[in-house]
């Protein structure tokens, strides 16, 4: 009951007594179209440098820019719709990309069907699977789980509305972090990746990407848990690093799984060979840990939710009010049944029964790690590849128990995973959209309708795209590496293979085990070990800035207006450099040449810029009302 009754203290932008045009004809057809080009968009990043864009708020910005701007038509959840159907385009993109190119480095040869029905079936899954979590983590942690994005993403869609000073810190913010990446990564006017070693301490590196999309994240999420991402990046860099380099650096032979003496290797070779296996048995682990945390929780939060379905009559709603109405259970549990049993007997797959049977139970259980971390870290820092190791590392193993081997046998593990995959992404996406929804007051079921809509946009268009890059630039060739996806093939290969360095497996898994018993979120920590310090260093920066803002405010009154105002801010940084990214994609993608040779090549200038940053993001904050301040 208490629960309720301080759920009930939250009232939306837009009241549940209130309704508004939502998932409109123009709004789906805008939507599917946004999901295209940002799936296109993502889909050359993520081969090109395993990473994707957040595609959320650059789809706000865009919605308003054009329902508002061309079409005059005002209502938020329209514009709610939009950014919703647009970032399935990005996930399914991901999910694409990350794995299914390791199908084109074995010289398969690829279907668009195949393609289509793997991200499909994913991504259908991500979305039943996340409609019962959505009571639990999106409602009942409103105050504990921040989704970064998805908050970022609801002031921006509310500063359109508000219009005055609102917008106008979002537009300082789209156009400063629009034209830092432009300049960095476009023009290549400065460095963008800034790195330094330690003297007499070999191979410890200390780095930071100099993106203003990363000090704007770590300013949403706060110190405590970007200081903890940033504590893992500080393990692997500064510490397991150094180690591997000192014990390993006299031999004169390989040691396995790298080809190459650790003394020929530097810190970028030795996290590459090595640090990844432990970041990933360590993410697994943490993950496993953070589900087996939630489960009392969890299983109270879907009993309840069963409950009050079943009181309503399978009716479209999960309560009496708008703003509470999710898709119905029965819908949610027979589609999710029913796409089990098609990815268990389609002829275009050869996963089996063994396999759905792991998509069932994979998806499920990391389908719920992935949406409640992407409300700690946010989506552009989840640990998808992660889990997907894991579920790979699994299920390559269970068909190798049972006979199933061979390149056959790769196929099927590769298949499940980016099966997996694709539901991860899917998943942790609408979570930030649903996020989003709850804030402004859109309507649940509206936006997992919408959901559903972009992924099956995107996965008709996701195969052409990765044939076209395949027969254009060749997967796994130096200009298309596809680094997530070769990864995902030496894993399969390693355990259908026997080849698989277990040893750095558990050495992550046994870490992650004492960073929860030393009272951190292993998980957190896990993401900051496997993912480069490069990105938790700028991340733990917009932390500190955070932090000194709220140190500095004498009430509670102030505090709130300068956080408020420093993440309008921090939210229009994202916006301008992921648009500003997704633009310079689609130009590489239509084959304009940018720049190779950086003008400024000072590592100095760059983090200097980025401390300028940083310093306009606490000024913005900090300038309240002067009446305020007691």
């Amino acid at each position: 009951m208490s629960n309720n009754s301080k759920e009930s203290k939250f009232v939306p932008y837009v009241p549940a007594s209130k309704s508004l045009p939502e998932l409109t004809v123009t709004a789906i057809v805008l939507g599917i179209i946004l999901a295209i080009v940002f799936g296109a968009a993502n889909a050359y990043l993520g081969l090109l440098i395993g990473l994707t864009v957040s595609a959320s708020i650059p789809a706000a910005v865009i919605s308003m820019a054009i329902l508002r701007g061309i079409f005059r038509r005002k209502s938020i959840l329209e514009n709610n719709i939009v950014q919703t159907m647009t970032t399935a385009g990005e996930a399914v993109a991901a999910g694409a990309v990350f794995t299914i190119p390791a199908l084109f480095l074995w010289d398969m040869e690829i279907t668009q069907g195949l393609i289509i029905f793997i991200v499909l079936t994913g991504g259908f899954l991500g979305v039943f699977m996340m409609v019962p979590l959505r009571q639990l983590l999106i409602v009942r942690e409103h105050e504990t789980l921040p989704y970064p994005e998805g908050t970022a993403c609801a002031e921006v869609l509310k500063s359109g509305e508000k219009g005055g000073t609102s917008a106008k810190l979002i537009g300082i913010g789209l156009v400063i972090g629009g034209v830092i990446k432009a300049l960095g990564d476009g023009f290549k006017l400065f460095k963008t990746e800034v790195e330094t070693g330690i003297t007499n301490f070999k191979n410890a590196v200390v780095g930071l990407d100099a993106f203003p999309a990363l000090l704007g994240v770590g300013y949403i999420i706060g110190p405590r848990v970007a200081g903890q991402m940033l504590a893992g990046g500080l393990l692997a860099w500064i510490v397991i690093i150094p180690m591997i380099s000192f014990f390993g650096g006299s031999s004169a032979t390989a040691i396995f799984p790298s080809d190459v003496p650790i003394g020929e290797l530097d810190a970028w070779g030795i996290w590459d060979s090595y640090i990844r296996y432990i970041g990933a048995g360590a993410v697994a682990t943490g993950g496993l840990i953070t589900l087996v945390k939630t489960l009392p929780i969890l299983f109270s939060s879907l009993f309840a939710t069963a409950k009050s379905l079943q009181a309503n009559k399978g009716k479209l709603t999960a309560g009496p009010l708008r703003t509470e109405q999710d898709m119905p259970a029965k819908y949610v549990w027979l589609g999710t049944i029913i796409v089990i049993l098609v990815i268990a007997f389609s002829p275009l797959t050869d996963v089996g029964i063994i396999g759905a049977i792991a998509i069932a139970i994979f998806g499920f259980l990391f389908v719920t790690v992935a949406s409640r971390v992407v409300g700690v870290v946010g989506s552009s820092s989840s640990p998808v590849s992660g889990m997907t190791i894991a579920t790979l590392l699994i299920v390559a193993v269970t068909y190798k128990a049972t006979g199933f081997t061979g390149t056959s046998g790769m196929i099927a593990a590769i298949t499940v995973a980016a099966i997996i995959c694709t539901a991860l992404a899917v998943a942790g996406d609408i979570s930030q959209d649903l996020k989003t929804g709850y804030i402004v007051g859109g309507t649940p079921w509206k936006q997992q309708i919408a959901m559903m809509i972009g992924v099956l946009a995107s996965a008709s268009v996701i195969g052409f795209i990765l044939i076209l890059m395949d027969r254009a630039y060749t997967m796994g060739s130096a200009a298309l590496p596809a680094p997530k996806a070769a990864l995902m093939k030496i894993l399969a290969e390693g355990v259908l293979g026997g080849d698989l360095p277990w040893t750095l497996i558990f050495i992550g898994a046994t870490i992650a085990i004492t960073l929860e018993f030393c009272g951190l979120n292993s998980l957190v920590v896990a993401v900051g070990i496997y993912l480069p310090v490069h990105t938790s260093a700028p991340i733990m920066i917009g932390g500190f800035v955070r932090y000194f803002v709220e140190r500095r405010a004498k009430t509670e009154e102030v505090r709130k207006e300068r956080v408020d105002r420093g993440t309008l801010f921090a939210s229009g940084l994202i916006a301008g450099e992921s648009l500003v990214g997704v633009l310079i994609a689609i130009l590489i993608a239509f084959g304009l040449q940018m720049p190779d040779a950086v003008v400024i090549a000072s590592d100095l200038f760059s983090f200097l810029l980025f401390l300028v940053l940083a310093g306009v993001l606490w000024y913005i904050s900090n300038k309240g009302k002067k009446r305020n301040v007691s």
